[in-house]
């Protein structure tokens, strides 16, 4: 990969990457080497425009670089992507390119990774829970302090920069939103981080971030309405996508390896109707979704928002990983459950992108919501009055004295 903008025939590969996968999940770490190689290829550079320091590529060529890179390692996809392209995204999306292009650079260089802080230890999709503060430090126009906590957070417990989504405490007058991007040098001593461990993904550090009234810059700390947050995030929506689909394919070709090379009762399992079924089904589904990837790249690519179709495709591309990893593991058997295997590797790997970013059955509710049936609002509801069960002389209490005298 040269950084060329135009679209690309092929997608590029990351040989090394892939050739270091088992390693990287078995350490649970990114070896240096896989740094390296992404920062020659310019990965980290695609997604964005030349006068930040991106390559300005297009659509095709952002979708067929993510998709090789998940391929070769989700874990170093994650841990890269999360960096170069969520945060970076943000950071160019709500700041100022100019005055953020001291953040900016060095994730595209690799020289720094960043976080994306929103998740907290009593709450995960629910930003209405969440209470990690910011608050001015003096007078208006003096910089701020951070207070909280963010935990199981890709990237936290290596990164240097933090996106974090916080509340505002605002002074007198100040009539801005409530919500903030407040952009945290994480190499401070009022900065704590922890690791947690995790089922999948495990080259990538995910852990917790304590904050304890840390710096941050006035000019780090955006106001921006919690409702246009949405849109940013949803650059999220799409690399885990791409996460989950990387993962797919490497499932399948795994199958596809082992059915040819494994005879069972006389015959190839590459010969048996049952295995072709799961090889064809599994087929199917990873080009589905590599069609609405590619689409909802390149409307992305083009500043458009695809956010609906972003929604739909976390969701199906998420969970049609699982499937196929999972029919990976039944096509070797017992192979396929032993630890250290490729494919009982790639089952925990898709299992975390259901959960991670966004939850699917939140998602769903969206995709809902898209089609007109207004926001999901849960309010009590008496289920008991209308059926006239209220109205019974004898009650609930009495039908279980009665059933218990009659015992």
């Amino acid at each position: 990969m040269n950084g060329d903008h135009r679209g690309i025939d092929t997608a590029p590969s990351f040989p090394g990457i892939a050739a270091r996968a088992a390693e990287t999940d078995a350490t649970g770490r990114i070896p240096l080497q896989n740094w390296k190689e992404l920062t020659d290829s310019g990965y980290l550079r695609l997604f964005h425009s030349p006068d930040i320091g991106g390559t300005g590529a297009d659509g095709p060529t952002q979708a067929a670089a993510m998709e090789a890179l998940a391929r070769a390692c989700a874990g170093t996809f994650w841990a890269a992507t999360v960096s170069a392209l969520l945060c970076a995204k943000l950071i160019s999306t709500y700041g100022d390119t100019r005055e953020h292009a001291r953040l900016l650079r060095p994730l595209l260089s690799g020289e720094r990774l960043a976080t994306f802080a929103v998740v907290e230890k009593t709450a995960g999709s629910d930003s209405g829970t969440f209470r990690t503060t910011v608050r001015p430090a003096g007078p208006a126009g003096s910089d701020f302090v951070i207070t909280g906590e963010k935990s199981r957070i890709a990237n936290s417990p290596a990164a240097d920069l933090a996106v974090v989504l916080a509340r505002r405490e605002k002074l007198p007058g100040d009539d801005g939103p409530d919500w903030c991007l407040a952009f945290v040098d994480l190499r401070q001593p009022r900065v704590q981080r922890y690791a947690i461990p995790h089922m999948g993904l495990r080259g990538m550090s995910w852990g917790g971030i304590v904050f304890d009234d840390a710096h941050v810059a006035a000019a780090d700390v955006v106001p921006v309405p919690i409702e246009e947050l949405a849109e940013g995030m949803a650059w999220g929506w799409l690399f885990i996508a791409f996460a989950a689909i990387g993962i797919a394919e490497s499932a399948l070709a795994a199958s596809v390896r082992h059915a040819r090379q494994r005879v069972s009762f006389g015959r190839p399992l590459a010969h048996m109707e049952g295995v072709q079924a799961q090889l064809a089904e599994s087929h199917a589904q990873i080009d589905a979704a590599r069609l609405l990837a590619h689409r909802v790249t390149c409307e992305r690519a083009a500043g458009r928002s695809a956010r609906d179709l972003i929604g739909m495709l976390k969701i199906y591309a998420t969970e049609m990983a699982v499937g196929v990893a999972a029919r990976a593991v039944q096509i070797h058997g017992a192979a396929g459950v032993t630890s250290g295997h490729e494919v009982e590797r790639l089952y925990r790997d898709a299992q975390m992108n259901v959960i991670g970013g966004f939850a699917s059955n939140r998602l769903r509710e969206q995709v809902a919501e898209g089609l007109g049936l207004g926001p999901a609002v849960y309010r009590a509801f008496d289920w008991v009055t209308p059926s006239g069960l209220g109205r019974d002389p004898v009650g609930l209490d009495g039908l279980v004295h009665a059933a218990g005298d009659g015992a």
